[in-house]
């Protein structure tokens, strides 16, 4: 048995179950429940899973066409260092958690895996001596299911303002007070890099900050175990935590607003020239975000559900921009410290995996200064009136410019491209051939 796996049994007794976890494409966590006596054996090697696992649709369905090219052929899972924990919102404290990464039998990396994905677009930056820093923000809902109309959801706060959502409102916090410190003293446990909570715009809606690290494979983690915590730690307080990208018609959706600077070998920031406007390659890397933007927008924007974010009112971008400390662009750049230098992305939607976002950031970004790539002029005032380009805000758009893309083809590779976009056709064609309650009630009498 490993060291790691001997000190976690023997530092908790009380654990009776290990729940393993596979992120797949969509960022959902795969997996199964096993024994505490079969923690050596995951550390061994010793656990497989169907490399499809990592493809399967938003409903767990398998694609077909997936498992008939492998044969359902099994990978190698293997735990992710520093995954080990417990997870204090389980019934009784008695179960933990550690993440899987999917390997080949001959214990070659499954590049079908998103976090094999970031770790070869990183290891691109670390060959020039670079060391990408990001850092990002959560936004969340917290609702419960309205009893008294099946299938919708409702804001938790009955006492809710009837206009607006009480944007830093102290009182919403103090609200959820026993729920908000069960979370703080969850992250502590799991040593995961709270750094503040608001409230935010629509009603039900909050935001966590997470502190900056200088290694995105392991942000991307972090994200990961933050989101399975804040649900884990809502379920106990009888609340959903949903990060669905837009949960109501009418309101704002959740969004995932990533911070990116890159540092060189000194530790210096390479955005950095002494000013607010900051270096060529700060600009040469907005550039690549604002080329690659759009045949990246399925990664962004993964579920049926995100492209209702991308209309007016529900402060998404819908075209490539960027601007200084503008908040209506697709890419800005944040005031304060010259030092801290960086760009903020604010396409992505809160269920966009963090490892394949990371991954055509970082690409973006890369191909950007490599090509020498302008951005064009920062924007001024309101962004959203000033449409150039627009970004694919239909799911089948999106998908389709993913799957053609070489630039996607050779960022993320071929096998990741394949799986994701056949994942994702799968899913409109389900969406596709279903009839909304607000079909039946334009059509069905008046036709």
């Amino acid at each position: 048995m490993s060291l790691e796996a001997d000190w976690f049994l023997r530092a908790h007794p009380e654990i009776t179950t290990i729940e393993v976890l596979l992120p797949d494409c969509n960022g959902i966590m795969r997996g199964k429940w096993l024994p505490r006596h079969k923690l050596g054996s995951i550390f061994e090697g010793e656990l497989k899973l169907p490399k499809t696992a990592l493809s399967l649709d938003i409903w767990g369905r398998d694609v077909q066409e997936l498992v008939f090219a492998s044969g359902d052929a099994d990978g190698i899972c293997r735990p992710v260092e520093g995954s080990l924990l417990p997870t204090p919102w389980s019934p009784g404290g008695q179960h933990g958690q550690v993440m899987l990464s999917m390997f080949s039998d001959d214990g070659s990396p499954y590049m079908g895996d998103p976090r094999h994905v970031l770790k070869q677009v990183l290891s691109l930056y670390q060959e020039a001596g670079w060391r990408p820093v990001v850092a990002a923000e959560l936004e969340f809902s917290l609702v419960r299911w309205d009893e008294s109309q099946p299938g919708h959801t409702c804001p938790s706060l009955p006492g809710n303002s009837p206009v607006g959502g009480n944007t830093y409102g102290l009182d919403v916090l103090n609200h959820h007070q026993a729920l908000l410190e069960d979370l703080r003293l969850a992250c502590e446990l799991q040593d995961l890099p709270f750094d503040g909570v608001v409230k935010e715009s629509a009603p039900s809606q909050y935001e966590i900050n997470m502190h900056h690290v200088d290694n995105p494979v392991l942000a991307a983690k972090q994200i990961m175990m933050m989101k399975r915590l804040i649900k884990g730690v809502a379920g106990k307080h009888g609340l959903i935590a949903s990060f669905m990208p837009k949960p109501f018609e009418n309101e704002a959706g959740n969004g995932m607003h990533v911070h990116c600077s890159v540092l060189d070998e000194k530790g210096a920031n390479i955005f950095d020239d002494g000013t607010e406007l900051g270096t060529p390659l700060l600009h040469n890397a907005i550039g690549g975000c604002l080329q690659h933007m759009a045949e990246s927008v399925a990664i962004f924007a993964p579920s049926y559900n995100a492209y209702r974010r991308f209309q007016p009112g529900c402060h998404a971008p819908t075209f490539p921009s960027w601007g200084y400390e503008n908040r209506t662009v697709a890419v800005r750049v944040p005031a304060g410290s010259n030092s801290a230098r960086r760009l903020e992305h604010r396409v992505a939607g809160a269920d966009a995996n963090p490892y394949l976002l990371f991954a055509v950031l970082l690409a973006s970004m890369r191909e950007g200064i490599l090509a020498n790539l302008s951005p064009g002029k920062p924007v001024t005032g309101d962004g959203y009136a000033k449409v150039k380009k627009s970004l694919p805000v239909y799911m089948k758009d999106a998908v389709g410019l993913f799957s053609e893309s070489d630039f996607i083809r050779k960022a993320l590779g071929a096998e990741l491209q394949r799986i994701f976009t056949l994942t994702k056709e799968q899913e409109i064609a389900e969406f596709r051939r279903r009839i909304t309650e607000l079909e039946y009630r334009s059509y069905l009498e008046q036709l």
